[in-house]
């Protein structure tokens, strides 16, 4: 496996701007570090659901119809493509809210599956780094750990910024956010390199 592209998407994709990041973030600013973590775990346990239903999907095709696989490469690639754009044009969406509600364990593990974002990187990452090196069930469980352990960290990290460092984030946030496009831009042509 390619550890340094793998690893390079993973990180950057889990690190951009999406549904689990915003939502840790805004809870984290809201409630507090401490009172945002069932959330934080929640999105964490549907995480490691949906990759592991990615690994599996993924082998299926991998085995089943192996010419699947381009087409899975140009829809993640597209996709990662359209979130650099979404990414780059998006505007301030800092609004004062205190409204607390929907920060919990069950909405965190819910949100996975109807998040697009980590679906298509589950299929993405799956079917690109890992099927064309291992196919194994371990090798796969211990992939969706490691994928987990990712975004955990990315979750974390943007909980960790809503709660410590709102401000600066609004002050830069344009900035910021063109960064992160450049990123998505790398991330979605390694997947081609």
């Amino acid at each position: 496996m390619p550890l340094l592209p793998f690893l390079s998407y993973a990180l950057v994709t889990s690190f951009t701007p999406g549904p689990n990041n915003i939502m840790s973030l805004d809870s984290a600013r809201r409630m507090g570090l401490k009172r945002a973590f069932p959330f934080l775990l929640g999105v964490t346990a549907g995480c490691f659901s949906i990759m592991l239903l990615a690994c599996y999907f993924n082998l299926a095709l991998y085995h089943f119809l192996p010419r699947i696989k381009i087409w899975m490469n140009i829809l993640g690639s597209l996709y990662t493509l359209y979130l650099a754009v979404k990414v780059a044009m998006s505007k301030s969406s800092t609004k004062d809210n205190a409204h607390n509600e929907g920060y919990s364990f069950k909405s965190g593990l819910l949100l996975q599956f109807i998040n697009l974002k980590i679906i298509l990187y589950g299929i993405t990452v799956i079917s690109t780094f890992v099927m064309p090196y291992d196919d194994s069930y371990i090798a796969l469980f211990i992939i969706s750990l490691l994928l987990t352990g990712i975004g955990f960290a990315a979750i974390v990290c943007w909980a960790a910024f809503g709660a410590l460092f709102q401000r600066f984030i609004n002050k830069y946030e344009r900035s910021f956010n063109i960064v992160m496009a450049f990123l998505l831009l790398y991330s979605a042509l390694s997947i081609w390199i």
